[in-house]
């Protein structure tokens, strides 16, 4: 039995411990404010996130996929090659902001992630009402805001100060800031009336589209805004339909494919032969593994995309290896090496 002194003693000791895991964590937090403006107390040692959109999902895969603690959708068979064994078998946990399936969030508590990541296409996206549900999770979590692919080489230095991880995001941000600059002088040495204009055929028939402002078509923007569909996008859906006369009067220079299906098909189907970019050739099929290079979604990968789209559309002016490039990209920002003849299989397949 303890005695009256005992037990104080011992009351003193826990009471001694217990401050001093108090004055730890408190030693080991530090502030930080994230991209929407807020002030977040983040543990010092961030080991595992997780990210509620597959937005977040898709920048995570380059920055570090070892620490994502579950996925928003399940990794497709055929891209599988591209990630480490280990995070193509993580959980599914889902979304959270409405995109993708439902956030499983036993499952989320289950993984328990130092962090959350939120995405926003803009800081006035941020709602009160989005955040309370998010803080009954009990997670710290921030904002990573991109307005437009021009934003790409901030978050990634965001993310690396959040995650303590700058070393590796000032490469990743450095090349994604050294492309937009390097696309932006090229688009700017060609007039106007010398760029040419662009359809986008989505669907298997080749008859949806974007219109021009649509985040969609984002890097037609960048590289000369000559999209041929000039319209308001009604809502964020996309996929606005038109008919073959329409794309015939439109008369596009260079048609980009979403789908295999109608790229292999418009060469040899009469009633695109009117339509003057299958006239002339250039129609082109968009990369898609392990994630489309130009839209849907609309990820970092966009960044060799407009790699990509500036040699189809400017050849003269932008006259680079793209399969180099391409498996330069792949190996800094995804940490995958391939051949010459896989990068070949990936850009035309």
């Amino acid at each position: 039995m303890f005695n009256q002194k005992s037990i104080q003693i011992i009351a003193a000791v826990a009471v001694f411990f217990a401050l001093g895991v108090f004055l730890t964590a408190v030693a080991q937090a530090r502030e930080i404010t994230d991209m929407a403006g807020r002030t977040v107390i983040l543990p010092d040692s961030v080991r595992k996130v997780y990210t509620p959109s597959p937005y977040g999902s898709y920048i995570m895969y380059s920055i570090d996929p070892s620490m994502l603690s579950g996925l928003n959708l399940p990794i497709k068979d055929e891209d599988k090659k591209y990630f480490p064994k280990e995070v193509a078998n993580l959980p599914v946990i889902g979304s959270i902001g409405g995109q993708g399936q439902a956030a499983n969030i036993e499952v989320l508590l289950k993984a328990k992630p130092d962090l959350l990541i939120m995405w926003s296409a803009k800081k006035s996206a941020v709602s009160e009402k989005s955040e309370e549900s998010i803080k009954k999770l009990n997670i710290p979590f921030v904002y990573a805001v991109a307005e437009s692919l021009s934003d790409y080489p901030d978050v990634y230095l965001f993310l690396g100060k959040a995650l303590k991880r700058e070393e590796r995001t000032k490469k990743l941000s450095n090349y994604s800031r050294k492309t937009l600059e390097e696309v932006k002088g090229v688009v700017s040495r060609v007039p106007a009336e010398k760029r040419p204009s662009v359809y986008y055929a989505e669907g298997m028939d080749g008859l949806s589209t974007e219109c021009n402002d649509s985040i969609h078509v984002e890097i037609l923007s960048l590289t000369g805004d000559k999209d041929v569909h000039r319209c308001h996008t009604s809502n964020h859906k996309g996929f606005e339909k038109v008919s073959l006369e329409q794309v015939i009067l439109y008369k596009p220079d260079v048609i980009i494919a979403q789908e295999k299906v109608f790229f292999d098909k418009v060469f040899k189907d009469p009633a695109w032969q009117h339509v003057k970019a299958v006239k002339e050739g250039r129609v082109y099929l968009i990369p898609k593994h392990p994630f489309n290079w130009f839209d849907r979604p609309p990820s970092f990968m966009r960044i060799l995309g407009l790699k990509w789209l500036t040699n189809v559309l400017y050849p003269g002016e932008y006259k680079i290896d793209i399969v180099k490039d391409a498996r330069d990209f792949y190996r800094l920002f995804l940490g995958v090496e391939l051949s010459k003849d896989e990068m070949k299989g990936v850009i035309y397949p």
